[in-house]
């Protein structure tokens, strides 16, 4: 098997966990912490693959820009952040000078169990990395049309926007002291939705931070001539307020709230659970004849 190598820009989480799972599948990894390892990335003809904050996504591209450009064998740079469509262009745009064959990518999934769509061109060139510990898959559609980060933008934008929601209503019902009974009607009516928002809404916090610029560009996304873009300006808002509001943040991973129903929401479910089979029963016997 040919050597498969790869720069990580950007080691945080997301791309410490990448970096991992490939070097353990025998690719060899590198990163480039501060900028100083730019050259030697585009020297010996890594592959840039960034995994940056939303917000500085572009930077990095033209941050690498000047290195791609002089390298005499020209690496693909794979862009897997958090962004619209219309910022991925933006960013092909800054590639495209120097020669580099640019990919549009999309992470969906936690770090231990992660998924890459790609798209454009050259998205085929990635699928080597099926045999280094990832797993990927190629969208069709051009780069213009940032197949792999719609696909991002839109899941992304129905499960933290759904952990915005139900953030900002158990906020609300604390603060006007109904907390405990939603959560209680929640894992009694909605078993499902209750053990979902449980699970997350408590990990939520530490991250709040970095989901900012994530809804910001989801906004973009939808589209300005679109209303309901709001929303998503409004949760980029929540989670750069939850970000620095440490009370709000206490009250969401407390224990005490969310985890006194995790019980409910379990036995909920099951409850649902022999409920619809009951139903499909009933259904059932209604098609046979008599």
């Amino acid at each position: 098997m040919t050597e498969t190598t790869i720069a990580v820009l950007g080691a945080g989480a997301m791309g410490s966990a990448i970096g991992r799972m490939t070097k353990e599948a025998g690719a060899r990894v590198l990163t480039s912490l501060d900028g100083r390892g730019d050259a030697n990335i585009a020297r010996v003809r890594l592959h840039p693959v960034s995994i940056v904050p939303p917000g500085v996504a572009e930077q990095t591209a033209q941050r690498m820009a000047p290195a791609l450009t002089q390298a005499a064998r020209k690496p693909m740079y794979v862009d897997c952040n958090a962004i619209s469509p219309e910022t991925a262009a933006a960013i092909a745009r800054v590639i495209e000078p120097t020669g580099a064959p640019f990919v549009d990518g999309g992470i969906i999934g936690a770090p231990s169990s992660l998924k890459f769509y790609m798209s454009g061109a050259d998205a085929g060139r990635t699928l080597a990395l099926n045999q280094r510990g990832l797993v990927v898959r190629v969208l069709e559609g051009p780069v213009g049309a940032g197949a792999a980060s719609a696909l991002k933008m839109s899941y992304a934008g129905i499960t933290k926007g759904l952990t915005a929601f139900g953030s900002t209503m158990s906020l609300a019902a604390l603060r006007n002291g109904a907390g405990d009974a939603l959560m209680a009607e929640l894992s009694e009516s909605q078993p499902e939705l209750a053990a979902w928002l449980t699970h997350n809404v408590p990990r939520m916090p530490p991250k709040a931070y970095r989901w900012v610029a994530e809804m910001e560009e989801i906004a973009a996304f939808i589209g300005a001539d679109f209303p309901e873009h709001r929303i998503y300006e409004g949760a980029a808002a929540l989670y750069a307020r939850l970000a620095r509001d440490k009370d709000a943040t206490q009250a969401l991973e407390n224990e005490k709230y969310f985890g006194k129903y995790e019980w409910a929401s379990n036995e909920g479910q099951a409850r649902a659970a022999d409920f619809s089979v009951i139903a499909s029963k009933k259904r059932t016997a209604r098609l046979l004849p008599a």
